[in-house]
């Protein structure tokens, strides 16, 4: 099972350039995970300590607004999501949910720790792609808001959580 999960770790950005040791030294503390249809990986305000890598399954990323439930994204097989929490320590920023059946590594900024010990440059390298990613999100949402605050509405989301 490991060498499936090395394979789809090899393939995201925030894992890119890690060595095949560095992958099975962070997968050894991981937990493999299984979220029904309906329920929440988390909920906004929740404390973050940990993101996720599905593997199956989807989810809806959504904040609350007013009294309503906004949908901001749906992730699918190989997206990652709560990342944020291994690098600002702050509260989740949106609650994840399960659209059907999901299967997930999750990651803990235990294991980033590990990783660290063992090896500071291949550490390096995965803050390093976290951020990228942070602030690939950003730019696209910056792009956004300009184009709204011209007057453009956007006829289609860019997908912000695949790589560019």
């Amino acid at each position: 099972m490991q060498a499936t999960h090395i394979e789809l770790l090899q393939g995201m950005p925030v894992f890119g350039a890690l060595r095949e040791d560095s992958l099975r030294l962070l997968l050894e503390g991981a937990r493999e995970i299984v979220v029904p249809g309906g329920v929440h990986f988390f909920h906004e305000g929740d404390a973050a300590n940990s993101m996720f890598v599905l593997q199956s399954g989807n989810v809806a990323v959504h904040k609350h607004w007013q009294g309503q439930e906004l949908r901001l994204h749906v992730l699918g097989a190989g997206d990652c999501f709560g990342e944020m929490a291994l690098m600002d320590l702050l509260p989740r920023s949106a609650s994840v949910r399960a659209e059907n059946d999901c299967r997930a590594i999750e990651f803990s900024s235990v294991d980033l720790m590990q990783l660290y010990e063992h090896d500071v440059e291949q550490f390096a390298l995965i803050q390093m792609n976290l951020g990228r990613e942070v602030c690939r999100r950003l730019r696209a949402m910056d792009e956004l808001l300009f184009r709204w605050r011209m007057g453009e509405a956007p006829v289609v989301m860019p997908p912000l959580f695949r790589a560019a």
